[in-house]
């Protein structure tokens, strides 16, 4: 069963990434993730209205513990600011790699952070990682997007490195606190965070908070929070079921590039599909050595 609840959590999170391009097509990035993080906000917001009427306001009822989420809001928000970025100006068939690379750089984290030793096989799978990163810079060359001359493919990779540094994180919160009630604190404090980033933006600097274009709403939005929670939750309920082997399950979710990957392809006719699918190849090798690498 927990098998099932990673391949619906892996779905998700691809319909995310669409639903991500779409929202931010044209569009002022600042304001869909502060309504994308006001939706998800709402859609947690069971979890701690029950806590405060059973008397429980959270954490353990303790200021440390409000702050340990706030960081994480914080780390969370800073991945998504740049993805948003990055999901708008890159191909999707060029961002979902970058981002499909995040395992590599958080086994890569638990070395240098918690000293975990590594095996030869994991090992391999970091090298064929990066080796991936390597060839997708290249092909994003040829298309105008190259490490010397975007910033958008930077942004791309700042926002996966902060993504893995929000999973090492939350392998230290979990040993306090509940998945459920981690997710639904740092979804509140990410939207009132990102709702005071943007009326600052805006009272200081209206040109530059509106993003080269005004916001326009689209229904693609809500549908970003809509399966980024369920993706979310799915995840939660499959590593709770016993025997669930969270090496296997990461490299399912990871996997979620193929459904942004094929709707680049097929929709919206993105080029150099051949070195990409290679490079698609090469990641998913590397995955695969670090799944095996693990038992």
């Amino acid at each position: 069963m927990w098998i099932l609840y990673a391949l619906l959590s892996a779905l998700c999170l691809g319909f995310y990434d669409i639903f991500k391009k779409i929202s931010v097509k044209g569009n002022n990035v600042t304001v869909v993730l502060m309504l994308n993080t006001l939706f998800q906000s709402l859609f947690m917001s069971p979890v701690i209205i029950n806590g405060i009427v059973s008397g429980n306001y959270g954490l353990n009822n303790t200021i440390e513990g409000h702050i340990l989420i706030l960081i994480k809001a914080l780390i969370v928000l800073s991945s998504w600011l740049l993805g948003y970025f990055a999901i708008k100006h890159l191909p999707l068939t060029i961002q979902g790699p970058i981002n499909a690379s995040r395992p590599v750089m958080v086994l890569l984290g638990a070395l240098i952070i918690f000293g975990e030793r590594l095996n030869s096989i994991q090992w391999a799978g970091i090298i064929i990682g990066f080796t991936s990163l390597y060839f997708i810079s290249r092909i994003g060359s040829r298309e105008g997007f190259s490490f010397k001359h975007s910033r958008w493919l930077w942004m791309a990779i700042g926002a996966t490195i902060f993504g893995a540094i929000s999973a090492l994180y939350d392998k230290y919160l979990l040993q306090f606190y509940r998945p459920l009630e981690v997710q639904a604190w740092y979804s509140l404090y990410q939207c009132i965070i990102m709702t005071a980033t943007l009326l600052v933006l805006r009272r200081l600097s209206p040109a530059a908070s509106s993003d080269r274009g005004k916001f326009h709403w689209t229904w693609a939005i809500p549908f970003i929070s809509v399966f980024l929670t369920v993706a979310d939750l799915a995840y939660f309920f499959s590593l709770s079921v016993d025997g669930a082997m969270i090496a296997i399950v990461s490299m399912v979710r990871r996997g979620s590039v193929i459904v942004p990957f094929l709707y680049g392809v097929f929709i919206l006719h993105e080029r150099n599909v051949r070195a990409k699918a290679i490079d698609l190849g090469l990641l998913i090798i590397s995955l695969l050595l670090l799944v095996a690498g693990s038992h």
